[in-house]
């Protein structure tokens, strides 16, 4: 018999769900927020995307990423779209999809300085809160539970032991997490969250914040503990601001 899945609201409850998900790099908060907005049927904000578009857009722009006002007026000027949802979720910048550029290794090595960037960082901010007010959306990253959607119905730290994020990421990048791949990744990884934890709090949860650890559950159990704890809250008391 196959295992029962978790309830999931409907009507207006579904329309003003927020999900916040905070979490370190591989944790498994893209993948595992992008099912449970499918699953849930809304839709999808990955905001580490919109500081990877910005830093592509900087290079694009010859600004030199050290500049820090520079940046920061680009990033009052990013004219940034997003379009295909969760099921296949493509980001543009001027007209120009960046969805694959983004990943590339020299956007990987500049983001987090892009995101060091306190403008910057109260810019997309900004952005980001605006789609947590809409509601109906699954909203991953960094500093959401605390500073995007901190009154989200629904907020998880997802976590997951470092061996289990540098094999995830190692995976994910070079299709292979033996000890060569590994060691590769490892400081897109360790460095990366290091920096950013200067600047965002997603290590420790907040009062009120889920900590859900992904290291020894497969995607699919990730997916079913977050969507119990959606199905747990009474949605007709929650507020979204």
């Amino acid at each position: 018999m196959p295992a029962s899945r978790p309830a999931e609201p409907t009507g207006p409850a579904r329309d003003r769900l927020v999900v916040a998900i905070d979490g370190p790099s591989g944790s498994g908060k893209s993948t595992v927020s992008r099912r449970v907005a499918l699953r849930l049927g809304l839709d999808y904000l990955d905001t580490g995307a919109m500081y990877r578009a910005l830093t592509w857009w900087v290079l694009d722009q010859g600004v030199d990423p050290g500049d820090s006002e520079s940046v920061a007026r680009l990033a009052r000027a990013l004219p940034l779209e997003r379009s295909g949802g969760p099921a296949d979720p493509r980001v543009a910048v001027d007209g120009t999809d960046v969805t694959t550029a983004i990943r590339e290794t020299r956007i990987t090595e500049l983001v987090s300085r892009i995101a060091m960037n306190l403008e910057v960082r109260a810019e997309l901010v900004r952005r980001q809160r605006e789609v947590a007010q809409a509601g109906h959306v699954v909203i991953e990253g960094r500093d959401i539970t605390t500073v995007v959607a901190p009154d989200a119905p629904v907020r998880v730290l997802l976590t997951a032991s470092e061996a289990a994020r540098l094999a995830r990421r190692a995976l994910d990048v070079h299709g292979s997490d033996d000890p060569t791949a590994v060691a590769a990744t490892r400081d897109q990884v360790v460095r990366r969250d290091a920096d950013d934890s200067t600047v965002a709090a997603f290590t420790d949860a907040a009062e009120g914040v889920t900590v859900i650890d992904s290291s020894a559950q497969t995607v699919d159990e990730t997916v079913d503990a977050v969507l119990a704890l959606v199905a747990a809250v009474d949605m007709s008391g929650s507020r979204l601001s």
